[in-house]
C-alpha cells in the first residue's frame, strides 16, 4: 500500500519512520514548497489549517482517499464534506488520531451521560501542550467538549489551556461538587500513538466512501 504523506514536518516524519512497520511504502512527501505530489492509495495529511484547503482539492482531483490530522479548520468542514461526497471520496478526519485518545473520548463521554442528571456537578476540561503549539484550546479539547454534549450535558464545559516548556499533551475532564470531585486524565508521552493511529485510519479508509472519524475506524 502506497502512502503520500502531506505536511513534512514532525508528524509527517514520525509517519514516514513508522510506514514500513506497517506494511507501507512512502510514495512522496509533499512539504510547505508544494513539491512532491504523487499517485498514491492514500494520503496522510499533517499540514496546516490553510493548507487544507488548498489540497483537499487535489485530493478531489487526484480521487485519493485521505486521512486527517490537522486541526483549525472547522470553518470550512462543510465545504469540504460536500466535496468530498460529491467525488464519493473516502475521508477520516480526527482532530487526533491516538488510539488511547479516542477511548478516554468513549470513557468521557458515558462520564458526562451519567453526571447529567446530578446537578450539583459542574464539568470542565483543562489541556497542557508545549510552547510551541499554535492553537488553543486544542483540537482534542473541543473533541471532548462536542462528546460530552451529544452525550447530554446541558449544563456549562469551561474549557482552559496552558502553553509552556515541553509540556506533552495533557488533558484533565472534570466533574466538581460541593462533596467531591472526579477527574479523568489522558496524557500522551510521545507522537507515536498519533502516527500508528493514522496509519491505522489509512489501511481502514481502502475501499471506502463517505466521511469517518476515528471512533468509526476503532468501532465504537
Amino acid at each position: 500500500m502506497n502512502v503520500l504523506i502531506v505536511g513534512y514536518g514532525k508528524m509527517g516524519r514520525l509517519v514516514e519512520e513508522l510506514a514500513a512497520g506497517a506494511g507501507m511504502t512512502i510514495a512522496g512527501c509533499v512539504d510547505v514548497d508544494g513539491q512532491g505530489w504523487a499517485p498514491a492509495d492514500v494520503a496522510i495529511d499533517f499540514s496546516t489549517a490553510d493548507a487544507l484547503k488548498a489540497n483537499f482539492a487535489r485530493y478531489v482531483e487526484m480521487r485519493m482517499p485521505v486521512v486527517i490530522g490537522t486541526t483549525g479548520w472547522g470553518d470550512v468542514a462543510p465545504t469540504l464534506q460536500t466535496a468530498a461526497a460529491q467525488a464519493r471520496l473516502g475521508v477520516v478526519a480526527s482532530a487526533n488520531f491516538s488510539i488511547g485518545v479516542n477511548l478516554f473520548e468513549m470513557i468521557v463521554t458515558e462520564a458526562a451521560r451519567l453526571l447529567q442528571p446530578h446537578e450539583q456537578y459542574g464539568a470542565w476540561i483543562h489541556e497542557q501542550h508545549h510552547a510551541a503549539k499554535r492553537d488553543a484550546p486544542s483540537g482534542t479539547a473541543i473533541l471532548l467538549r462536542d462528546a460530552m454534549t451529544r452525550a447530554g450535558y446541558r449544563r456549562a464545559i469551561d474549557v482552559s489551556s496552558s502553553r509552556a516548556g515541553m509540556i506533552p499533551g495533557t488533558h484533565t475532564v472534570g466533574f466538581d461538587s460541593q462533596s467531591d470531585t472526579i477527574e479523568l486524565i489522558h496524557r500522551a508521552r510521545d507522537r507515536r500513538g498519533f502516527a500508528t493511529g493514522a496509519l491505522v485510519a489509512a489501511r481502514w479508509i481502502q475501499g471506502r466512501e463517505g466521511w469517518y472519524s476515528m471512533a468509526d475506524v476503532l468501532g465504537v
